[in-house]
């Protein structure tokens, strides 16, 4: 893996993503900037290279793991596995080690305990990147089989293997479930609702905002803010790149912040807050 040594060497902006925009950049940094939960210790150059290469190992062997877990690997489940690769902008070398990675994965003598044990102690006091890891597996899951048969139980050891809850999972479940519908929705095509069901629909947005920051519809004012800020700091692309996620996986973090920056806005608006 001769590709490897540049990745986990810690070389920023190998892979070019695309922008997401001047005004969400500033308006993640003065949030950044105004948080107040205390950061990871520094990552060294070392722990960068080690948790990268963790990283990327366990993605795509324990995707290949979940894959087969009913016995077959379904052509929906390559497609989800090709979709990732591509949304990462992996290059020709990195989709080839992607790949056999992948089909390590579905070898039904393999045991995902050692790539996740590895990828823990890699990121031991860095709990944020693990939960990348466990995102991109539900995400994973849920565009490859929707989660379901044996599939659900495993992500649940996987992730409880990480220190992830089943409260937790079942979040990252619900916000990436309505972040597909949100991406089915902006497909389709048709008439706005009006009346009684645009109403329904504002309030369903608003019933996934909360879900999205992870805050009580009757939580107070201050509460939402302090989830808002919780989130939008357990997301922050900088944070995760410093952390030793790969470049690559970035996408992820940055889709998910801004996610979380429209939810808050929602909640915001609807509760009048300035």
């Amino acid at each position: 893996m001769k590709w490897m040594g540049k990745l986990a060497g810690g070389l920023l902006g190998m892979l070019t993503l695309g922008p997401v925009g001047a005004a969400l950049g500033v308006l993640i940094g003065h949030q950044f900037d105004e948080l107040n939960e205390a950061d990871s210790p520094a990552a060294t150059p070392a722990d960068v290279a080690l948790i990268r290469q963790r990283f990327f190992q366990a993605t795509f062997r324990v995707m290949g793991y979940l894959a087969k877990a009913d016995g077959r690997v379904s052509e929906q489940e390559i497609a989800a596995a090709r979709a990732v690769m591509t949304e990462l902008r992996l290059h020709e070398a990195q989709i080839r080690e992607a790949i056999a990675l992948f089909t390590a994965g579905k070898d039904p003598r393999f045991d995902p305990g050692a790539d996740l044990g590895e990828l823990k102690r890699a990121c031991r006091g860095r709990p944020d990147i693990l939960r990348v890891f466990i995102e991109i597996q539900v995400r994973t899951a849920l565009a490859g089989n929707n989660l379901e048969g044996p599939v659900r139980p495993l992500m649940s050891r996987i992730a409880h293997s990480l220190g992830t809850g089943a409260f937790e999972l079942a979040q990252i479940e619900a916000v990436l479930r309505i972040e597909r519908a949100a991406f089915a929705g902006r497909q389709a095509r048709g008439e706005e609702p009006r009346g009684a069901a645009a109403a329904a629909q504002r309030d369903r947005r608003l019933q996934e905002a909360y879900r999205v920051l992870g805050a009580a519809a009757d939580a107070s004012d201050a509460e939402v803010l302090k989830a808002y800020r919780r989130q939008l700091h357990r997301h922050h692309p900088d944070k995760l790149k410093a952390n030793g996620l790969p470049e690559s996986m970035l996408a992820y973090a940055k889709q998910r912040t801004q996610q979380i920056i429209e939810a808050w806005e929602l909640i915001r608006a609807a509760r009048g807050i300035r």
